[in-house]
């Protein structure tokens, strides 16, 4: 890291660590908040991304089962906020891997996906006991890391030793940036602990840009912080009673602008530039917000179509059940329908073959036994991106 791409402008500062000549520059953040400059084009910002906020919360309330629609949107979450970091695994290899976890060959990193979503779980339902916190950070990420790649660098634990951010590889010689050092880690995480709790007059949506930069300044963990760092935002927009349920998700645009997620963070340290950082995020929030709003009306008109045409053929209301459980899972098993409609295996079967027959679900691993039925058209709503989502403008 070199300490001349830091101005005077800096969010922090650039201390020296170690002996001279043999030592290594790492940077600090100053406490939140920042002096936010009030232009025209902010406001503006953070009007349209609070009315598209707006418009998916509405969505959220008036769902007659909300759970219908959050299983699809947080397992891509998972899948998009892991290949951030490299991961290669989809979103049907996440649910083949769910429906039937012990069953091999799996994609290497389906695992990493599949801790996501339970580090999320995790963290939503422990909320309701322990305040988003430093203590619930640890422990979401002790989960995120447990049997996959980085479990031998301490889940759970905030580090001991120094990290560094640069291209893959690299020593932290050429690192691009390097985070607070060890014994400068409490006192930063202190301050950020202290900022989650205080009373703050800043805009709710704003402050999650704050927090966002803040946790992947700090990196207070030898790995898995970028995902952490996204599935924080998801967490405090519950725990704010921004959102009535867990239905916006950030990571498919700071995906599809990687470059500029992370160039943007990085100005925030070396620059001050809070408010092109907190541009970019809030342009995330407005269009992930009204992607939201239409990947929900899309599967709430499919569940439509399906409830149609089992009731026209006079279908059982167990027929209607399991499709209401694709909604939540939309791979499964003989077994999981067992026992989510409390039937014997052979009922369950012939309630799968009913919805395979009309095209709802088909066999997706070829196998004789254990078979995992996928329903397509479900993957399809929650996860297709053929739409320029950046260009859906607010409506207000």
């Amino acid at each position: 890291m070199d300490r001349k791409d830091f101005s005077i402008a800096a969010s922090g500062e650039v201390i020296r660590v170690g002996r001279p000549g043999s030592g290594y520059d790492a940077f600090v953040p100053h406490p939140l908040p920042p002096r936010i400059e009030w232009t025209d084009d902010l406001v503006r910002s953070l009007s349209a991304a609070d009315r598209a906020m707006g418009r998916l919360g509405g969505v959220g309330q008036t769902l007659p089962k909300p759970h219908l629609l959050i299983g699809p949107f947080k397992r891509r979450e998972a899948v998009l906020s892991s290949r951030i970091e490299g991961t290669q695994a989809s979103m049907s290899d996440l649910l083949l891997f769910e429906a039937a976890p012990s069953q091999e060959p799996h994609v290497p990193d389906v695992r990493e996906v599949w801790n996501y979503v339970r580090a999320l779980d995790y963290g939503l339902e422990r909320r309701t006991t322990l305040p988003v916190s430093n203590r619930l950070i640890r422990e979401m990420h002790a989960r995120l890391l447990e049997g996959v790649r980085g479990e031998d660098r301490t889940p759970g634990d905030f580090r001991r030793s120094q990290n560094w951010i640069g291209p893959p590889g690299c020593i932290m010689e050429d690192a691009t940036f390097v985070p607070p050092p060890p014994e400068r880690l409490a006192e930063a995480l202190d301050a950020f602990e202290k900022y989650l709790h205080e009373p703050s007059g800043l805009p709710p949506i704003l402050r999650l840009a704050l927090i966002h930069y803040q946790f992947e300044a700090i990196h207070p963990f030898l790995d898995g912080n970028g995902r952490l760092g996204r599935l924080l935002i998801t967490l405090l927009l519950c725990s704010w009673s921004i959102l009535p349920e867990p239905l916006l998700y950030l990571s498919a645009y700071f995906e599809r602008h990687r470059k500029e997620y992370y160039s943007s963070l990085l100005a925030v340290s070396q620059k001050g530039a809070w408010n092109d950082w907190i541009a970019f995020f809030l342009r995330g929030v407005a269009g992930q917000s009204m992607d939201g709003v239409q990947r929900a009306n899309r599967l709430l008109q499919l569940r439509g179509r399906y409830h149609l045409r089992v009731e026209s053929a006079r279908a059982s209301a167990l027929l209607v059940q399991l499709i209401d459980y694709l909604f939540e899972a939309p791979a499964v098993t003989v077994a999981q329908v067992k026992q989510r409609l409390g039937v014997t295996p052979r009922t369950a079967q012939a309630h799968i073959d009913r919805l395979a027959a009309e095209g709802i679900v088909r066999e997706a691993t070829g196998r004789k036994r254990n078979r995992v039925y996928l329903a397509d058209e479900i993957l399809y709503a929650a996860t297709d991106d053929s739409i320029d989502r950046d260009s859906i403008q607010p409506v207000t």
